[in-house]
């Protein structure tokens, strides 16, 4: 218990001087997730006074309807930074939900999930994902819904550094987890750890690949506490909600990042090309590693497992981080967020970049917003070939802009 604690605060304990703007964490009335459906209709989810809302806007954000509570009773709601409730859309309609209730212990937690087969118009009693209902941490969890209909849910576990601790075995770091449903949210097969040793703070990020196979990447506890990347293809379940076959998994960046701690900065993914021309993955991540620390971009060859060198972007000095990707064939988007201070004025900007060619090149990076009080991180939907940026802030409210 005592190496629990010892990992817990190293967790949030304040970083170097060169990395101390990446781990600041944003309050809960900010921190939202979106998407679309079918009919563009775009749905928000959003952590309040103790309560999941969701609400709706047909006129591509400008207004929303009246929210809808999700849960029944108050819950502490973890909503913040990287950490936040999340909503997906399937290809039927149906709206997914997932989102973490803080228990009485700091850092452990609950996964919940909700969804509606109606369009929207009423949600189902919330339950529990996970069938481990020991008061540990289960939390950053991640939503995925594949074009065949799957529900994966993925988040960060401690139960086996709980179980090492207990017999005095080391343990780095925490593991991933993951459960799926495949009736669409009916039910979800009893989870399944995919790694140990994840960072214990960071967001995971997933995608799929062509076939509907999901895949994550988070941030990893290699040897010598190296906090790199790792990428991991979730195995298909047999009817009994086992894996078919071991997890393939892959290390994915090579900063050597060495640090005791976790920075709350979680990378971003998204497929690289569709169908016959896939080829890969597109990955942006921050890297913290003293000599050149800052945000960087590279692609991994899914069938090779080899990752192209990286490519710096962003102005670190300007607390460049918190990337996000939306790729379309070979069109990519690319965007951050930076803080810089103006004239004592807290300026806050979404930079971004975009490649035509499947991010072998970039255009030259712009500023796509500015808002001078606190905003939320960056994310990026796509709806009939088009992608926007979603962003919340204090001073402006929610943005969603066309790109």
């Amino acid at each position: 218990m005592k190496k629990l604690l010892l990992l817990l605060l190293a967790c949030l304990a304040p970083l170097a001087q060169a990395h101390e703007g990446h781990n600041q964490r944003q309050s809960s009335n900010l921190a939202v997730s979106v998407a679309f459906d079918a009919n563009g209709n775009l749905w928000r989810v959003r952590a309040k006074d103790d309560f999941v809302l969701v609400d709706v806007s047909r006129d591509l954000g400008k207004n929303f309807a009246k929210p809808i509570t999700i849960n029944p009773s108050a819950q502490k709601i973890t909503a913040d930074g990287e950490a936040r409730p999340q909503i997906a859309v399937g290809t039927e309609g149906n709206i997914y939900l997932i989102w973490t209730e803080a228990l009485k212990t700091q850092f452990f937690d609950y996964i919940w999930f909700s969804r509606s087969i109606n369009g929207g118009k009423s949600f189902d009693k919330p339950y529990i994902l996970h069938q481990d209902r020991s008061e540990i941490t289960h939390r950053f969890n991640a939503l995925n819904v594949a074009p065949n209909g799957n529900v994966t849910v993925t988040w960060v576990d401690n139960r086996d550094l709980m179980a090492a601790n207990s017999t005095h075995q080391p343990y780095d770091g925490a593991a991933i987890y993951y459960a799926v449903s495949s009736n669409s949210g009916a039910s979800f097969s009893v989870e399944q750890r995919l790694a140990d040793s994840s960072c214990e703070c960071c967001r995971i990020a997933t995608t799929n690949k062509p076939d509907g196979t999901v895949v994550a990447m988070w941030r990893h506890v290699f040897a010598g506490s190296e906090r790199d990347h790792m990428l991991a293809e979730i195995p298909q379940l047999t009817k009994a909600g086992q894996p078919i076959s071991p997890p393939i998994l892959k290390r994915a960046t090579f900063g050597h990042w060495q640090i005791d701690g976790c920075p709350h900065h979680g990378p971003a993914i998204a497929s690289g090309g569709e169908g016959k021309d896939w080829w890969g993955y597109h990955m942006a991540y921050f890297d913290g590693n003293d000599k050149k620390p800052g945000l960087y971009y590279s692609r991994m060859d899914g069938v090779a497992w080899a990752s192209s060198p990286p490519k710096k972007f962003g102005n670190n000095k300007n607390q460049a981080g918190h990337p996000a990707l939306l790729a379309t064939s070979d069109q990519v988007w690319l965007v951050w967020r930076e803080i810089e201070l103006k004239n004592n004025i807290t300026h806050h900007s979404i930079v971004g970049m975009f490649s035509d060619d499947g991010g072998r090149s970039w255009q030259d990076a712009k500023v796509l917003a500015t808002s001078m009080g606190k905003t939320d991180y960056p994310q990026l939907v796509g709806f009939q070939g088009k992608t926007y940026l979603a962003w919340n802030t204090v001073d402006e409210g929610f943005l969603l802009l066309g790109l």
